[in-house]
């Protein structure tokens, strides 16, 4: 029986060990500012992912690719969306970059 207690001793200090210091908290140390998250989905952006959407489905029903129109269809349906993310990519990474260094 003695066994068992002893098991049991043991396995309460380990659980004091791990558990008191986070129910009491430290009220010593200082805690960090809240940093504000950036939000990623913003209006335009939100905007852009539905543009993205319709854009080529529309382009789709128009020139419908599905009878030997598929170059007119790549052109004027898939070319404006990926270029208009390529060009929201590069901006993106420019402005990032400034960001990093501090600058407005």
């Amino acid at each position: 029986m003695s066994g068992i207690q002893e098991i049991l001793v043991i396995v309460l200090i380990v659980l004091g060990i791990l558990f008191i210091p986070r129910i009491t908290g430290r009220s010593d140390a200082p805690r960090p500012a809240a940093v504000p998250r950036r939000r990623w989905l913003t209006g335009p952006t939100r905007l852009a992912i539905v543009v993205t959407i319709l854009w080529p489905l529309g382009s789709a029903l128009f020139f419908q690719p599905w009878q030997n129109r598929s170059p007119d269809f790549y052109l004027y349906g898939l070319g404006p969306v990926i270029v208009g993310w390529c060009i929201y990519w590069v901006t993106a990474g420019f402005v990032n970059k400034k960001r990093k260094r501090g600058m407005p």
